[in-house]
């Protein structure tokens, strides 16, 4: 049994370690980010390894294979993002005039508004002031980032910093779990090593599997609202599937913004109904085979869970939180399982 002095003790450590990743949250970014890509490839090298490679060789496989599909990635998509970016920020003047001279006086007249209560003209002047010469967005950010050379430096620090820890994480990945498992103590060791082994099951199955349903939603929505017509169609389908591992929220997101730009693409509110359909088709999808099938059940996460999770680990911790959030809430689904299990077997659940 533990002790009041060693209760005292782990509380005052939890405590230490969230304080000091409140500090340090601002520069874990990158290794938060390494040691995600370091989890997801370390099943592959290991693989490689009943193989008769060394590790050390597996690691600069699964190293080269991911950092080339990364790299591939970046270079495919940025010109294209780049391009509907540009785009949008080009025709966001003509749609807030459409807006202000006919969608905006045609609601006012319908709910017996004032016209006064719309006036889209300082936005739109804005728009015009900032954008209207055009130009490459990619320029622009750099051009903005280089007013700092603090902010430059630890940029490129981050983009060098991340392959590097990634590389170490991956070839000291079993060495690193095997020192842990060393310091747990012998009579809470059996416990101890199947709730990680539970959490690494979840985790497996959430980061893994939700990883590929994000990638695999984003083409999907891409895909169908360039079929559709919507000149978007990238730009919205990749935010709507990045933002899928909220249940619920990429659908919102990605037909709210999808129809709003339809909307003002063809200023045809009958054009909606394709991006309906679109988005009802990859809900579907995500719901009766993609999620069974990459994540699972074993999660065991109430959507409500997931989007308080989400939300308060950006409240505490900003987006080093987020990152955290989901993770975190599933190792902590894990213990509050045992502990139930637990409690039903105690004498305190069982006392008359």
């Amino acid at each position: 049994m533990i002790n009041d002095s060693q209760k005292w003790l782990i509380l005052i450590v939890v405590l230490s370690l969230s304080l000091l990743l409140y500090l340090l949250a601002p520069v874990l970014t990158p290794f938060i980010m390494a040691a995600f890509l370091a989890y997801l490839g370390d099943p592959l090298v290991d693989r490689l390894e009943t193989y008769k490679l060394s590790r050390t060789l597996a690691v600069s496989i699964v190293f080269s294979i991911i950092f080339l599909i990364l790299a591939l990635v970046f270079i495919l998509l940025l010109p294209m993002l780049e391009s509907q970016l540009s785009y949008l920020l080009k025709s966001l003047p003509r749609y807030l005039v459409w807006l202000q001279q006919e969608l905006l006086p045609a609601l006012a007249a319908r709910f017996n508004l004032s016209p006064d209560v719309f006036n889209v003209d300082a936005l739109r002047q804005s728009i015009v002031q900032q954008w209207g010469s055009g130009g490459s967005i990619v320029l622009k950010i750099f051009k903005s980032i280089s007013d700092s050379g603090l902010v430059v430096m630890a940029w490129l620090a981050n983009l060098v910093l991340v392959p590097v820890v990634t590389f170490y994480l991956l070839r000291d990945w079993d060495v690193l779990v095997d020192r842990i498992h060393e310091l747990l103590p012998r009579s809470k060791e059996p416990v101890i090593k199947k709730l990680v082994l539970e959490s690494d099951s979840v985790l497996a199955s959430f980061l893994r599997g939700q990883f590929m349903v994000m990638i695999v939603l984003g083409i999907i929505y891409a895909i169908g609202l360039k079929i559709v017509g919507l000149k978007l169609a990238l730009l919205i389908g990749l935010l709507a599937g990045l933002v899928s591992f909220v249940p619920y929220l990429g659908f919102i997101v990605g037909i709210v913004a999808a129809s709003v730009a339809m909307l003002l693409q063809t200023q045809d509110i009958m054009q909606l109904w394709p991006i309906f359909i679109v988005f009802g088709i990859g809900q579907m999808l995500e719901g009766m085979l993609l999620t069974p099938l990459l994540v699972g059940d074993k999660i065991g996460l109430h959507p409500v869970a997931v989007i308080f999770a989400v939300l308060a680990g950006g409240q505490l911790f900003g987006f080093i939180g987020i990152l955290l959030a989901l993770p975190v809430a599933a190792i902590i689904a894990v213990l509050l399982r045992h502990a139930h299990q637990q409690y039903l077997t105690s004498s305190l659940y069982e006392s008359e």
